[in-house]
């Protein structure tokens, strides 16, 4: 069973849409785990302080390192990768996803308001994950995407397990156009050699049409893909 832990101060949302459709059924046959941490349950003054001004001035709060730190130290497993999801992180792509469904489990960290205090990642051996260059209002909507990407990789997880070989960047492409019934909408046809059963020349048309889509759209993979 692949086991997932995650650390936030809103731990209501969660499992979220993870227990639904095919990760709640896959959830309910625990072929992977949540556990849910709050944060919030370390801090041990009355009124629960998680944050604080930060040193050197600065607009914002950040997750207090002590607060943070008595909460990993409580829950961590030994060996586990943990990770805060972050801006300055290494970004997640299907490469980092499938390396990260390897792991037996793994936790997240969700910051919120400008962070969380540095000495926490660095005396805690904490890796940091981008989803992506931009910026969120808290970690949980990133972890939500960090979970669906691993999850589908899980066997059994998805209803037809050789699907995920035909999508965007597992050969280094974007995915070819899909068609299906009816076979001619709003004058539309689809394309013949798909009708022709003929299963060579639909791979090669699909494999064009990847190679012409990532030309276009990524010019960033179609340069990684020539050199391959």
């Amino acid at each position: 069973m692949w086991q997932a832990q995650v650390f936030t101060l809103y731990p209501e949302i969660f499992p979220g849409p993870l227990s639904k459709g095919l990760y709640g059924k896959a959830l309910s046959n625990k072929i992977w785990d949540l556990k849910v941490v709050n944060i919030r349950d370390a801090a041990e003054d009355k009124h629960k302080t998680v944050d604080d001004t930060p040193f050197g001035g600065g607009t914002g709060m950040l997750i207090k390192a002590d607060v943070l730190a008595k909460s990993i130290d409580q829950n961590k497993k030994e060996g586990e990768r943990i990770f805060y999801l972050s801006p300055k992180g290494k970004k997640l792509d299907q490469k980092f996803a499938k390396e990260l469904s390897q792991e037996k489990s793994i936790s997240l960290i969700c910051g919120h308001f400008e962070g969380v205090d540095e000495r926490v990642l660095s005396t805690r051996n904490i890796e940091e994950i981008s989803i992506g260059d931009f910026i969120l209002s808290g970690g949980e909507t990133a972890a939500f995407v960090v979970f669906d990407c691993i999850l589908r990789l899980l066997p059994g997880v998805l209803g037809n397990d050789q699907s995920k070989n035909d999508e965007s960047f597992e050969n280094g492409l974007l995915e070819y156009p899909q068609y299906t019934k009816p076979k001619i909408w709003e004058k539309k046809s689809v394309p013949e050699v798909l009708l022709s059963g003929d299963h060579n020349k639909i791979k090669d048309w699909r494999l064009s049409q990847s190679e012409a889509i990532t030309r276009v759209r990524r010019k960033d993979l179609w340069e990684k893909y020539k050199k391959n």
